[in-house]
């Protein structure tokens, strides 16, 4: 998986900075970006600028590749998927609460 995923000598450094650090600041943008209800598209959008905070993350502390197209379209990919579920998450709460009576059991006739 090293060389694929991660260039870093630990797979605990990419998940740190990747998933843990990455993933929780995309689900937060997601989340956001559902909470003004804007399309999903922007959240995806929104990823393409975290993750290159992400990537510069990994070359300032760890001595990773800054300008790495593959590294960057890695990590990009794996924080637009956390974006999206944070996103698609608070639309379905927001849809059930708004739109409550539509998903409510109709009483038999």
């Amino acid at each position: 998986m090293q060389g694929l995923l991660y260039e870093e000598n630990s797979f605990g450094v990419f998940l740190l900075v990747t998933v843990v650090l990455g993933g929780a600041g995309a689900w937060l943008s997601g989340r956001a970006i559902a909470r003004i209800w804007r399309p999903w598209w922007t959240a995806a959008l929104a990823m393409l600028v975290l993750g290159f905070a992400v990537r510069f993350v990994h070359f300032a502390l760890f001595d990773g590749t800054l300008l790495s197209p593959w590294f960057y379209a890695v990590d990009t990919a794996i924080l637009i998927a956390i974006a999206l579920l944070g996103f698609r998450t608070t639309r379905r709460r927001q849809m059930a609460r708004q739109y409550g009576f539509l998903l409510a059991p109709s009483a038999p006739d």
